[in-house]
């Protein structure tokens, strides 16, 4: 009996992988979090991560982000390209404290961002946090979103600009919902190919630059709502500035 409902237990457990290349971290956090009640998963080596994730089936990931081979950005990206994986919560792990490593880390993709060394009561706060939002339940999606004059009505997969209807293709209005929900938030070519394109074939980072600008030649007036951000990728600006468009 005792037995058995150990394993009831922890089939409700919520399950948690730590990936980080230090043992004493991996260690401390998985002792931290198994006191708290989690199903935790440890791994050193950072090519196996995926491969672990997959098995696993995480409700969380904890990344470190400077690791040899595979770091913690790389493999956030992938997990996000994982059609089962994309929607798990990363928190990363690192002595990168920098304002633009942390910048860079979110927009990766990760949910949150701990600096090391770190304090392992806050680190399991921020886990219970973001687990507790997601039990919640997430706010239902907007079925309409609106940018300037640019709607997108979800529902009926349909555009307009100033009240008049767009037409867009399937791709185009992927690439524009994507970007109109990440408004103000920049989004790397890379991440575009991953979440528009799926990666379904080998598609060149300049096609997402024609994607985009037969997206603000559809737009017309109020293209420039797209900013480029040079050498990174593209976003929807806070407010319109026409000198954004190259």
């Amino acid at each position: 009996m005792t037995i058995l409902f150990r394993n009831v237990m922890e089939s409700k457990a919520k399950r948690i992988l730590v990936v980080d290349d230090e043992v004493d971290v991996t260690e401390l956090v998985a002792y931290q979090l198994r006191a708290k009640g989690f199903q935790v998963e440890t791994l050193n080596d950072p090519n196996g991560s995926i491969g672990i994730a997959r098995t696993f089936l995480p409700d969380l990931v904890i990344l470190d982000v400077m690791m040899p081979d595979l770091n913690g950005l790389q493999i956030c990206r992938m997990l996000r390209a994982d059609p089962k994986l994309k929607k798990v919560p990363v928190i990363f792990l690192t002595a990168k404290a920098e304002e633009t490593d942390r910048i860079q880390g979110l927009e990766t993709g990760a949910d949150d961002y701990v600096c090391k060394p770190f304090s392992t009561k806050e680190l399991v706060l921020r886990v219970q946090s973001i687990l507790r939002r997601l039990t919640e339940g997430a706010p239902p999606e907007p079925k309409m979103l609106q940018v300037g004059l640019i709607a997108l009505d979800i529902d009926r997969h349909a555009a307009a600009v100033g009240g008049q209807p767009v037409d867009l293709t399937a791709t185009e209005f992927k690439l524009l919902r994507l970007l109109m929900e990440r408004r103000g938030r920049v989004q790397t070519r890379e991440h575009l190919l991953i979440n528009v394109w799926n990666y379904e074939t080998e598609i060149e980072t300049r096609t997402v630059d024609t994607h985009v600008r037969r997206l603000r030649e559809k737009l017309g007036a109020e293209a420039d709502w797209i900013e480029t951000i040079r050498g990174v990728g593209y976003r929807i600006a806070e407010r319109k500035v026409s000198a954004c468009i190259s």
